[in-house]
C-alpha cells in the first residue's frame, strides 16, 4: 500500500488532522496562557460562524472566508482594546455579537444545505485530502512564524518595555501573534468546529505548565498533550461512539485534571521530606 493510498482511511486523515492542530495549537496556546488572553482566543473562534456565513453566501471556500473574518475580529480588538471600554467587555460584545450575526445570516441561506452543527463542534472524520493539506500548510506556517518571531513574541509578553529596548516593537508583535491565532482558528474548525478551538488552544498549554521549567519546554510540552488528547479522543469516540471533536477536548480536560493531581501529589511529597 502506497503513502498516498493511507489517506483513504477516514480515520488515519482524522488522526493527521487533529494531530496538525494540536502541533499549531500547543506553542500558540503557551502565550495566550502567558498574556492571560483566553478570552480573546474565544472571542476570535467565534467570529468564525460569521465567516462561514459569508463564505457561503459569496459561494466561496471556506477556509479563506473564516481566516479574513478571524484576522478581522483579532484586528479590531487589538486596535480597540484601552480605549473607550475594558478588554473583557469589549471582547464579550464582540464574541457574542459576531457569533449571533453569523448564526443569523446562516439562517438567510434557504438555497444552501448548511450542517451547523459541523461548524461549532467540528466534524473530523469528514475531513478530506484537501482539508488535510490546508491543515498541515496552515501548522506549519504558524509553527514558522512562531520559530522565526519567538525571542521577540517571548519578550513582548514578558516585558513590553525590555522587548522595546532590545529592538522589538510590542506591537509588532501582537500582530503576528493574532494573524498566528486566526489562521490556528481557520485550520482547526473542520476538527474541533469554532465553540471548541479556544479550549485546544488553552487546555494543553494549561497543564503544560505543571511539568515544564522553560517557556521552550512549555511549548513543546503543550503540543504533545495536544497530539495526546487528540489520539486519545479520537481512540474515546469510536469506543463509546460520541462526538468526536467534543470527546477531544474531554479528554485534553482529563489531561489537565490528572496533571494538576500530579503536582499536588509531589508538592506534598515534597513537603514531608
Amino acid at each position: 500500500m502506497g503513502v498516498l493510498a493511507v489517506l483513504d482511511d477516514f480515520l488515519v486523515r482524522a488522526t493527521l488532522a487533529s494531530l496538525g492542530v494540536a502541533i499549531a495549537a500547543g506553542p500558540l496556546g503557551c502565550f495566550i496562557v502567558w498574556r492571560r488572553m483566553a478570552y480573546f482566543g474565544d472571542a476570535t473562534a467565534h467570529a468564525a460562524v460569521l465567516g462561514v456565513a459569508l463564505s457561503l453566501t459569496l459561494s466561496l471556500p471556506v477556509f479563506p472566508g473564516v481566516l479574513m473574518v478571524s484576522l478581522l475580529m483579532a484586528i479590531t480588538v487589538s486596535a480597540l482594546s484601552g480605549k473607550s471600554f475594558a478588554m473583557d467587555t469589549l471582547l464579550g460584545v464582540m464574541a457574542h455579537a459576531s457569533l449571533a450575526f453569523g448564526l443569523v445570516a446562516v439562517s438567510f441561506l434557504s438555497g444552501v444545505r448548511i450542517d451547523l452543527m459541523s461548524y461549532l463542534f467540528g466534524d473530523i472524520l469528514a475531513v478530506g485530502k484537501t482539508d488535510l493539506t490546508l491543515i498541515w500548510a496552515g501548522a506549519i506556517a504558524v509553527i514558522t512564524l512562531v520559530s522565526l518571531r519567538w525571542s521577540g513574541l517571548l519578550l513582548s509578553t514578558l516585558n513590553p518595555d525590555l522587548a522595546l529596548a532590545s529592538g522589538f516593537n510590542p506591537k509588532r508583535e501582537q500582530m503576528i501573534l493574532t494573524l498566528a491565532l486566526a489562521t490556528v482558528v481557520a485550520v482547526a474548525i473542520k476538527v474541533v468546529g469554532v465553540l471548541l478551538i479556544a479550549a485546544m488552544l488553552i487546555t494543553p498549554a494549561a497543564t503544560a505548565r505543571h511539568f515544564s521549567r522553560t517557556p521552550e519546554a512549555m511549548a513543546v510540552v503543550a503540543a504533545f498533550i495536544g497530539g495526546l488528547a487528540s489520539i486519545g479522543g479520537l481512540r474515546a469516540a469510536f469506543v463509546l461512539d460520541t462526538p468526536t471533536g467534543p470527546t477531544i477536548v474531554c479528554v485534553a480536560a482529563l489531561l489537565f485534571l490528572a496533571g494538576d493531581a500530579l503536582r499536588r501529589s509531589a508538592g506534598a511529597l515534597t513537603a514531608r521530606q
